[in-house]
């Protein structure tokens, strides 16, 4: 079984069954076997922005493995068995795991099926199973982790065991975005690469920071949830090309700073009018003189 590009992540909906297949966006909804998912935040955001992104760049289908859980937890570890049972007869491209309960024994038991794939993909991780990377050690074995500043801190705190205790002067104090970045790599909890969303978006690789995106900036994004889904949902679909992961990451960041820019959004303005915005945003970037070698064919 072959596809190039898959989404690991929840749904929250209790009675949404455990399923994996290609992911379409109709009418501003996603299907999959025949469920209907709306789109808010979270992982949903995040495949609909894959799959707009995909079909504007003319990208991979996206596939995707889903379950519902609200929080307690089963839907994540259901998932994660069927995920370390069945994903040897899979291969992917790029492969990004989402909201998922951290759980530190089935993250070392999937990171285990992902090396028992034929092809080795290309890992992003964000949200909840970022913490369960950095949780069992095993951060550096991903290519690109996705966090927003308050995430940072905790990749930041090599003491902590859990986010709830990430440690409060690191928290609290006047530590820049910069100073929480070489913190994770001196204690060997973040990726290869980096992704820092917030009011900047730094861009990483091995501790340098190599780009820093902040323009356009809309203050009114900060209320609208699921705009940090949609910037790693971008990005999963621009790895798949030969960018490279740090022109990836700096391609997204623009992108996603674009799409509000043609939404003009509003503290009322839902997550599926800025996907909607995606293929515009994304001509806009590629017309910028120094990404124009990157356009795909």
């Amino acid at each position: 079984m072959s596809t190039m590009l898959a989404v690991v992540g929840t749904v929250p909906d209790s009675n949404f069954p455990l399923t994996h297949g290609q992911i379409q966006l109709v009418n501003n909804h996603l299907t999959i076997n025949g469920q209907n998912i709306p789109i808010h935040r979270g992982t949903p955001a995040l495949l609909a922005a894959a799959v707009k992104t995909s079909e504007s760049v003319k990208g991979p289908d996206i596939y995707a493995f889903l379950v519902g859980d609200i929080g307690k937890g089963d839907g994540s570890r259901a998932l994660y068995q069927f995920i370390v049972q069945n994903l040897y007869a899979f291969e992917f491209q790029s492969l990004t795991f989402h909201y998922l309960q951290p759980d530190v024994d089935w993250h070392n038991k999937t990171l285990f099926a992902v090396e028992n794939m034929k092809s080795r993909p290309i890992l992003i991780a964000d949200a909840g199973y970022m913490y369960a990377a950095k949780m069992s050690g095993q951060s550096s074995s991903y290519d690109v982790f996705t966090p927003d500043a308050g995430e940072m801190a905790f990749l930041a705190d090599e003491i902590a065991p859990h986010p709830f205790y990430t440690r409060g002067f690191i928290l609290h104090q006047q530590n820049s975005e910069i100073e929480l970045i070489k913190r994770a790599y001196q204690f060997q909890n973040a990726s290869r690469y980096l992704l820092v969303k917030g009011s900047k978006d730094y861009i990483v690789d091995a501790d340098k920071i190599i780009d820093i995106v902040d323009e356009p900036s809309f203050e009114v994004m900060e209320a609208i949830g699921g705009t940090g889904d949609t910037l790693t949902g971008v990005l999963t679909v621009l790895c798949c090309f030969d960018y490279g992961l740090a022109q990836s990451s700096i391609i997204a960041a623009r992108t996603n700073r674009w799409m509000a820019y043609f939404a003009n959004p509003c503290p009322a303005t839902q997550i599926a009018d800025l996907i909607e915005k995606i293929p515009d945003a994304l001509s806009a970037v590629f017309e910028q003189s120094d990404v124009r070698s990157f356009v795909p064919d």
